[in-house]
């Protein structure tokens, strides 16, 4: 410990600490499409600080009944799940805000500078102590009380100061680099997109069919059977096995990410119209992915035996080249199209059957293979900005880690 700093629990900094009632049992009633009072959720909790996408919204009527829930400009928010021990300030808004259950508030006493402490619980010795007892093999969680425990050492106030000081000069810099990148891919996207658009928009010559007339494939996970059979045939496995089930979750993350599930021979011929033995597109028909597009191929495939899981589409064409058609899915048209014919109603979804009978044209193969080369160039080039941009933010993170280390530690 650093000459004049004091080892604190963090419950003993704080003037309170709370945990919110919102879980999954909350009740309709207490949601309102009116943007009245934000609940901070997991998803709010970003590396950079609050994030507005997917936030919900409850009513001004049962934030009273929740005050010790509420969350004010200045207060500290730590996320209890995945990524546990990941906190940030409460924004400076024109909005009133409540804790879900994800998250805990912490009010700090007014000795205390609020982002230096921000700064001690996003350190790493701080997170080192979160992951030390957390609990759960799946989503691993914290607590509030656990979190009352963590150890912060504190300097005097004119200390914090300086140190908060420091450290925002520093990141504000690095987040400059973190932006110029994104920047340059989110350029880099853009043109990509304009190509894609011009190169599919349909032209002399080209052909207007329905999906199910171009394509002779158009299948899924459930066509197997009813839910009965699939969980009397297919039983998932965590151990490696005779064919790996290919989930969205898998292509999204281009099999980077672990906890793969895997189905024994039996399964696998069961599923045989899902077999990924030839190329294919995939589209993913329920939840939050649901519109997305992948090209898959097996040497794609980390897996010899591959069958496609559930809540996606397995679409193939045996007169076109699928390669092509994986491009033009991704076009403004048909994406359009596409919402078109999907379902809000729990959650975004479309079915087999209403895909079947979406209208667009196609080229020649000999036109359809050349817009094929002329994209892949292209999307080449936007992997290599990708790559690039990927290492200036992890370098960048480091380099964030690197100055709370050599301050916290």
């Amino acid at each position: 410990m650093k000459e004049g700093w004091k080892c604190k629990k963090l419950g003993e900094l704080a003037i309170s600490m709370a945990d919110g009632p919102f879980g999954s049992n909350l009740k309709k009633e207490h949601y309102t499409n009116r943007k009245e009072v934000r609940i901070i959720q997991l998803s709010n909790i970003g590396e950079e600080g609050w994030r507005d996408e997917n936030t919900k919204y409850t009513t001004y009527e049962h934030l009273e009944t929740i005050k010790r829930s509420e969350v004010v400009s200045g207060d500290i928010v730590i996320a209890k799940m995945m990524p546990a021990g990941r906190a940030i300030l409460c924004p400076d808004k024109e909005s009133k805000y409540v804790l879900s259950s994800d998250a805990v508030r912490v009010t700090l006493k007014e000795s205390l500078s609020n982002r230096f402490i921000l700064y001690s619980i996003n350190s790493p010795s701080f997170r080192k102590q979160v992951y030390e007892n957390v609990s759960g093999s799946g989503r691993v969680r914290t607590s509030l009380r656990k979190l009352r425990d963590c150890k912060i050492f504190v300097p005097p106030l004119s200390e914090q100061q300086a140190i908060v000081s420091r450290l925002d000069s520093a990141f504000t810099k690095i987040d400059a680099v973190k932006a110029n990148a994104e920047k340059q891919l989110n350029d880099a996207k853009a043109l990509f997109q304009k190509e894609l658009s011009k190169a599919i928009m349909s032209k002399e010559g080209w052909e207007e069919n329905k999906l199910g007339e171009v394509c002779e494939t158009v299948t899924d996970f459930v066509a197997a059977g009813s839910f009965a059979s699939l969980r009397e045939n297919v039983v998932y496995n965590s151990e490696k096995d005779y064919a790996q089930l290919v989930r969205t979750t898998d292509l999204k993350s281009k099999f980077s990410k672990s906890g793969y599930v895997y189905v024994d021979k039996h399964a696998f011929e069961y599923l045989y119209r899902v077999n990924l033995d030839e190329e294919c597109i995939i589209l993913p028909n329920v939840g939050v992915n649901c519109g997305e597009v992948y090209y898959v191929t097996p040497s794609m495939l980390p897996y010899s035996n591959n069958v496609l899981g559930p809540n996606a589409i397995l679409v193939r064409s045996k007169n076109c080249n699928n390669h092509f058609l994986s491009y033009l899915f991704l076009g403004y048209e048909f994406q359009t199209k596409l919402e078109d014919i999907t379902s809000h109603m729990a959650q975004p979804k479309f079915n087999k059957t209403s895909l079947k009978e979406i209208v667009f044209s196609v080229p020649p193969l000999p036109e359809q293979q050349a817009i094929v080369t002329h994209l892949d160039t292209l999307s080449e080039k936007l992997k290599t900005v990708e790559e690039k941009q990927k290492a200036i933010v992890a370098e960048c993170d480091a380099m964030k880690q690197a100055l709370l280390r050599e301050v916290f530690e």
